[in-house]
């Protein structure tokens, strides 16, 4: 193990990192966190993209070299914010494609004569 890995984390950096949810490859990198690139995996990055969600402000302070949590902290919360939006914009086109289905299949069914 390297003398990073060992880094002690303190309790404010633990906690859900949108960022590193929605953006898990990208936050990996940007982070020097490596573990992200596991979501590449097809089915296993179901799972994956949340232990990154849960794990990655511990994954990235280790990796680090944070002069501070205040520093840390700024940092991530502008990835979070943007997995934050990111999140809420994919609920909406899903939430926009399902309603399109439903209306596409509603209008099919009433206006095909066999129904």
């Amino acid at each position: 193990m390297d003398e990073l890995s060992n880094k002690v984390v303190p309790q404010e950096v633990k906690g859900w990192n949108w960022g590193a949810f929605m953006y898990n490859i990208m936050w990996g990198i940007g982070n020097k966190t490596y573990l992200p690139l596991l979501c590449l995996i097809p089915l296993f990055n179901l799972v994956w993209i949340f232990i990154c969600g849960f794990k990655g402000n511990e994954w990235a302070w280790q990796k680090g070299d944070y002069k501070d949590v205040e520093t840390f902290l700024a940092v991530q919360k502008t990835w979070s914010r943007a997995g934050l939006v990111q999140f809420i914009v994919a609920i909406i086109f899903i939430v926009l494609y399902f309603l399109f289905i439903a209306a596409a299949l509603a209008t099919f069914v009433n206006n095909y004569p066999g129904y």
